[in-house]
């Protein structure tokens, strides 16, 4: 088994302060594995840089034929609880006859300011719709409307996650060997590093294949790419890059510094795991992999503020910087 490969690296006052490994796969969907750093079998929970796949049974059984690109771009989201964000969950709860009590994901407080801001005003508590798994919530409530399931669609057992159990697997081309419940209750299930870039590299080749799985799999991948705001949000690694790419991939960040790439232009897949969790790093990973492929500009500022990104201090000096490891990628 190989072991993880240095990927990015701190370095302050001209000395290597800290380091971060891990592993990375690039596939091909007509040619298979492309290129690899660390251990492509390495098992991983991609959290929810998955989310896209866990979309597809809303698509494929005909429960989201009509959604628009806004709803298909939450439903893969992991969103700030901007008051955008907030308002388009709202409306598609409504439109489905369903409300907030009926999600299983939880409140947290948003990561937008300008909405925590507000609630604190108000004196409001944040509501499930905050949470920044709500609008693939909304589509899993969808689909258990549609399938006439019970009210309980985080369940391991419920038709819900039996399908996009049944799409994860085959998507990755691997028999998971089990799952951990996510922060929002649902089920995440394991996969290889190489499994995971295997499926996005489906998605990134869906858009000439046939078959409702790959009709879905396309209109995803394009909701994605043409609603960057809704995937994160203002400030976020996912909004920012993708919107320095315009329209040449689409990009998800899960918990726990897992991050992937699909590249629909060239069908290719990516898929990183750093093993330390840190989401710097898996940022600055993602990014090098994508300059190296011409996907994104070095010098654009969303590039710089991940990748060879200058650190300051609290009184502007500079005191280091953030870059890849050499020999990566």
């Amino acid at each position: 088994m190989a072991e993880p490969v240095r990927m990015v690296e701190l370095w302050r006052g001209g000395l290597l302060e800290s380091w971060h490994v891990g592993h990375a796969v690039i596939w091909s969907d007509d040619g298979g594995l492309v290129e690899a750093w660390g251990d492509p079998d390495t098992v991983i929970f991609p959290r929810s840089s998955c989310k896209m796949i866990q979309a597809l049974p809303l698509l494929e059984s005909g429960a989201g034929e009509a959604l628009s690109t806004e709803r298909l771009a939450l439903a893969c989201a992991s969103h700030q609880g901007a008051a955008l964000h907030v308002g388009l969950v709202r409306r598609w709860l409504l439109d489905i006859g369903m409300d907030e009590a009926d999600l299983r994901c939880g409140a947290h407080a948003p990561a937008d300011i300008e909405e925590r801001d507000r609630l604190i005003r108000a004196w409001e508590r944040p509501c499930q719709i905050h949470n920044n798994c709500s609008g693939k919530h909304a589509g899993f409530l969808m689909l258990a409307r549609h399938l006439h399931a019970g009210p309980e669609y985080v369940a391991p057992d419920h038709p819900v996650q039996l399908a996009v159990r049944s799409a994860f697997e085959e998507v990755t081309g691997e028999t998971s060997p089990g799952f951990g419940i996510d922060g929002c209750s649902a089920p995440n299930f394991a996969t290889t590093v190489a499994g995971l870039a295997r499926a996005m590299a489906f998605f990134a080749g869906a858009v000439e294949g046939s078959g409702a799985r790959a009709r879905a799999a396309a209109r995803l991948t394009e909701a994605m790419i043409a609603h960057p705001d809704l995937v994160a949000g203002e400030g976020r690694a996912c909004t920012e890059l993708m919107r320095a790419m315009r329209g040449r991939a689409a990009i998800k960040t899960g918990a726990e510094a897992v991050f992937v790439a699909i590249v629909p232009g060239r069908r290719l897949g990516i898929a990183l795991k750093i093993v330390d969790g840190s989401t710097r790093a898996s940022e600055a990973a993602i990014a090098a992999l994508l300059v190296r492929l011409g996907l994104l500009d070095q010098d654009h500022p969303a590039t710089l503020k991940r990748l060879d990104a200058v650190q300051t201090n609290w009184r502007g000096f500079e005191t280091g910087i953030l870059r890849a490891a050499p020999g990566f990628p």
